[in-house]
């Protein structure tokens, strides 16, 4: 039976990356985006915001941290992934993310675009004259 795992979010960041190691030494990073939904009822303009946590490994991860900050406007593609962990008073808690394969920077500031798409697998000359930024 097929299945499909993958989450396309545009957001601002909440607050800066922060990064961590893992006890073999990979970096992994973490922020959260804030996605929200606009819409008008009976006359009055309403908004519903969703807060979702995003985490990127390697080099993906090292670029998040290096060109992404509190307010970035990103889009983010990746898969859902569950941990479980326990709480100080033993009780299973549940912690669901989004583990970034993608990343593009959307704000104003294009000095990460070049090394994203480094990241996603495209280099500047593999593009025609006419595909360059």
């Amino acid at each position: 039976m097929p299945a499909l795992n993958r989450v396309q979010l545009i957001g601002r960041l909440g607050k800066d990356p922060e990064s961590k190691y893992t006890p073999t030494g990979k970096k992994v990073v973490h922020f959260s985006i804030a996605v929200s939904q606009r819409w008008k009822a009976a006359g009055e303009n309403r908004e519903s915001t969703e807060w979702v946590n995003i985490e990127a490994w390697d080099r993906l991860g090292e670029v998040c941290q290096e060109y992404l900050k509190k307010g970035s406007l990103v889009y983010v593609e990746g898969r859902l992934k569950t941990d479980k962990y326990e709480d100080q008073n033993g009780e299973t808690r549940y912690y669901t993310k989004v583990v970034a394969q993608v990343v593009q920077f959307l704000s104003d500031s294009r000095a990460g675009d070049k090394l994203m798409d480094e990241v996603n697998g495209i280099e500047e000359e593999d593009l025609e004259p006419t595909e360059v930024p």
